[in-house]
């Protein structure tokens, strides 16, 4: 089915890893339907997006087209490992620049893609909405909202907001709902009050997740914002990982020829600096747990990935030799293929942050979670995970979030998560989930079906 270039489709995503990919793997996915795609940003911030993705070759696709606008230098302070919350402050300013600085380029573009197209369908994040303020004055040009976190943060945000109109609501009486104390920093609401200012009218929202698990939030967003239309169209990223488009990284290798559900996967984001004490304490907790394990030990993100040096976390004496002689574990300090290991046999076990992309791709594979919050949607996706969707346990309790957690804590998490009968029934759970939302996305799927109609809906005649 050809559309003849009557429609084009330009991202718009924010400058930080787990939103970036999102809208890449949109981008995949709209491009098979024969619509070309236009993806904007930094210089730095495509190339890492491009670089980073999992499962498939951006550079493969012939109707996905990178625009590298110049922008001023990104701004790139180191993250604070000792700051009082562990939202990536430092990430604030390389956000501010691109959004300002991305606004008269993208105008630009969309002007000129303008008179060769009947509609220009402009994605954006929610967090780059001020990006696309001229959008107004380009007659045939669309722009529709993406949300890069889950429903349920939203929809249990939105119901907060009702609440103190007086709106009781029972969705989220039972739940043990964590506050958003210490999740955010003032500079970020700054931003967010920058963005969603001034009121804009968008034609759309999109999720990157599956009525499979999400549907009660996705009505209750419906029920709030029935004024624009809704489309989960999640999970974004693949869901079947063929030997041929698996990265050869040398983690993989060593999953090889572990035992099936073994190893327990550990990974804090793209977005999360430790200190020393609590990389020192998750150390202790794997040894001393007998579980296999790959590690990935990496500092947070800095607005420019590519700027030089990064902080490099000291392990235990000997940690990282007596792990590799006993074969019991892997310590990565690079980028580590997630997708690819999540979808291994030999992976159990997740020991995550929760980020959303990392519940979606952990959901898609069928993998069990400990839930590790650290800042942002995080502590409100743990829940989601642990409490709604049952397929994980909690390290730590949110309320507890400024205390070091013990190697004895982790341990104990770990054997529960791997060994366990209660660790077993997760697992299942867990797979069984995988299996719906995997189906989700094939012919009939509700998020297919949901794809299909936000297709027909953008392409539409009139």
């Amino acid at each position: 089915m050809t559309h003849d270039g009557h429609v084009v489709a330009v991202m718009v995503p924010l400058a930080a890893q787990g939103h970036l990919n999102q809208l890449l793997h949109l981008s995949r996915l709209i491009s098979a339907r024969n619509i070309p795609v236009h993806y904007i940003g930094a210089a730095t911030h495509n190339r890492q997006a491009k670089l980073r993705i999992h499962g498939w070759d951006p550079s493969e696709l012939a109707n996905l087209h990178f625009h590298d606008f110049i922008i001023p230098p990104i701004p790139s302070p180191p993250p604070n490992p000792k700051a009082e919350t562990m939202f990536p402050a430092h990430l604030i300013p390389s956000f501010r620049t691109a959004a300002i600085h991305l606004r008269d380029p993208l105008t630009h573009l969309l002007r000129s893609l303008s008179s060769q197209t009947r509609r220009i369908i402009v994605i954006h994040d929610s967090l780059m909405a001020s990006t696309v303020e001229d959008i107004e004055s380009i007659p045939n040009a669309e722009s529709y909202n993406f949300h890069s976190v889950s429903a349920f943060a939203m929809a249990i945000y939105d119901l907060e907001q009702e609440e103190t109109k007086g709106k009781e609501n029972s969705i989220i009486k039972d739940l043990n709902i964590p506050s958003l104390d210490g999740c955010f920093t003032p500079e970020f609401w700054e931003f967010v009050e920058l963005q969603f200012g001034v009121p804009r009218k968008f034609s759309g929202n999109l999720y990157n997740t599956c009525k499979a698990i999400e549907e009660p939030y996705l009505e209750i967003l419906q029920r709030i914002n029935h004024e624009t239309k809704h489309w989960a169209i999640g999970p974004f990223n693949p869901v079947e990982l063929g030997p041929s488009n698996l990265n050869t990284h040398p983690c993989l290798e060593w999953l090889d020829q572990q035992q099936t559900n073994s190893v327990v996967y550990v990974s804090f984001g793209t977005t999360t600096a430790l200190e020393d004490e609590q990389i020192l304490e998750i150390a202790g907790g794997l040894e001393r747990s007998g579980q296999k394990f790959i590690w990935v030990l990496r500092d947070a993100d800095k607005g420019d990935v590519f700027d030089g040096e990064v902080r490099k976390s000291e392990l235990p004496e000997g940690f990282e030799k007596r792990m590799k002689m006993e074969g019991r574990g892997l310590v990565v300090r690079d980028w580590a293929p997630q997708l690819a290991i999540l979808s291994h046999g030999s992976t159990g076990g997740f020991v995550s942050h929760c980020g959303w992309n990392s519940c979606m791709e952990t959901i898609t594979m069928g993998v069990p979670v400990a839930a590790w919050p650290m800042h942002s949607d995080q502590p409100r996706n743990a829940v989601l995970m642990t409490e709604v969707l049952r397929v994980g346990l909690n390290i730590r309790d949110w309320a507890h979030r400024d205390k070091l957690v013990m190697a004895t804590t982790i341990e104990n998490a770990l054997r529960k998560l791997m060994v366990s009968e209660e660790g077993q029934v997760m697992r299942k759970t867990a797979k069984e989930l995988g299996v719906n939302v995997r189906r989700s996305v094939e012919d009939k799927g509700v998020s297919r079906v949901e794809f299909d109609s936000f297709i027909s809906h953008i392409t539409r005649d009139t």
